[in-house]
Parts: structure tokens; sequence; C-alpha cells
């Protein structure tokens, strides 16, 4: 199992930020739920980085965690997201581990 999979299993479990690099530049992550499409691992965390406009426009985006690395799990906490549901984005997509 690779590092960084280990360490968003831990930041979900423990609702704890995460800080990632993900293309070159290195983001902090709300990580809320782990899950599996066509066999590859995907996170939907809040990019907790992103300069939001508004509260109400902050959302889940989705990131394949072969594209994440140098994680690091940070003692910020997070609450999930008032609109969250402990369901993964597709049907056919397999939920591992959810907030």
């Amino acid at each position: 199992m690779s590092d960084t999979r280990l360490k968003l299993m831990e930041a979900i479990a423990r609702q704890k930020a995460v800080s990632v690099r993900y293309n070159g530049a290195v983001i902090k992550l709300a990580p809320h739920l782990l899950f599996e499409r066509h066999g590859d691992l995907f996170v939907h965390a809040l990019n907790l980085s992103k300069n939001w406009r508004a509260e109400d426009e902050r959302h889940l985006g989705q990131f394949k965690l072969a594209g994440l690395g140098e994680a690091v799990l940070l003692e910020e906490g997070f609450a999930p997201l008032p609109a969250y549901q402990a369901e993964p984005p597709r049907p056919e997509d397999k939920l591992i581990l959810a907030i």
C-alpha cells in the first residue's frame, strides 16, 4: 500500500487536512472520500488552497492518487461540507472509505 494512500486514509478517518504535491504545486486538501474507478484510486476532496469567491461555491474535486505525491498529514482538522453525502460520484464507482 502506498504512503500517499495510507496518509489519505488516515486523513479521512481522522478528518485532518493533508498537504500533497499535485501538478508540480503543493496544495492542501480536506479529503472526504476514497473511491475506485476502473481500477484506479481517487480521492474526493476540498482544495483548501484554492481561492473560492464565496463559501457556497466550495465543492469537492476528484484527484487521482497516482497524480498525488509527498503527502503529509497535517494537524489541521476540517468539517465536512454541509451538502456532503458519503457516496462515490458515479454509481459504478466503488467506495473505499468515507467520513
